[in-house]
């Protein structure tokens, strides 16, 4: 199994993108943290997860724009499985308005959670991979990040810091024996997206020259690759899994 006797962080781990990827990671053989916000459906998820995996899926109550929370995620993490393996940076949430609506508040919320939640939990995970000398932390990133999309202000300026800061942490990251790596997926079919009526929909499904929108499950690849020995000569990456979105049109 390629996971076998690896430590993971999954943030945002208690549904859609992050759920897959805890669920991948288990089948793999990793014992793996569900880290996610505190009153949802995280601990019922690693409960029955525990209960069919051995043991291995435990749950920890973390909100990323808290740096305290953050780091005792870590620290509880180490202090309980001895080390931390690999990290899915995943945490995030969504926003669409026009700019010239757009308020602070809701412009520094989407900033807060997917870019500075991101650096929080990429620094505490380096803090403790450079110490092992080994490591790897995958960052959820997006294909917003390398094209721009009207109504996402915040979420396209955090995406796009979120694929460079991933370069610039490989840099700083890769002498020292850890791997950072980002994912870029297309419009994924998880919660986020129930709020759509019919037509925009399909309006998201046409814009991917496979025909459909991407399964949780098929990120969830990506990053079990990302974060396997398999991908041991690969950093400073952001892997499109996109449906061939970004491709361009026929």
């Amino acid at each position: 199994m390629r996971m076998k006797a690896k430590n993971v962080i999954v943030t945002g781990g208690a549904s859609g993108i992050g759920l897959a990827s805890v669920e991948r990671c288990l089948e793999e053989g990793a014992s793996v943290v569900i880290a996610d916000l505190e009153g949802g459906d995280g601990q019922a998820r690693a409960a029955r997860l525990a209960e069919q995996y051995d043991g291995h899926c435990l749950f920890k109550a973390c909100d990323v724009t808290a740096t305290v929370q953050v780091d005792r995620l870590f620290a509880d993490t180490v202090a309980e499985l001895g080390s931390v393996e690999a990290v899915f940076n995943n945490a995030g949430i969504g926003g669409i308005c026009p700019t010239d609506e757009l308020g602070d508040d809701d412009y520094l919320k989407v900033i807060d959670i997917n870019l500075n939640g991101v650096f929080r939990v990429a620094r505490a995970a380096l803090r403790v991979m450079v110490r092992q000398g080994s490591g790897s932390i995958v960052n959820c990133a997006s294909i917003l990040g390398v094209f721009g999309q009207s109504q996402t202000a915040a979420y396209t300026a955090a995406k796009g810091g979120v694929v460079n800061l991933t370069r610039t942490l490989a840099l700083e990251a890769a002498p020292k024996g850890v791997r950072v790596n980002a994912i870029g997926p297309g419009y994924i079919d998880t919660p986020l997206l129930e709020a759509l009526d019919d037509d925009m929909l399909q309006g998201l499904i046409d814009l991917h020259p496979l025909g459909r929108l991407g399964r949780p499950e098929e990120i969830a690849n990506a990053f079990l690759f990302l974060a396997s020995d398999e991908a041991s000569f690969v950093t400073g990456a952001h892997l499109l899994v996109d449906g061939g979105f970004t491709t361009g049109k026929s």
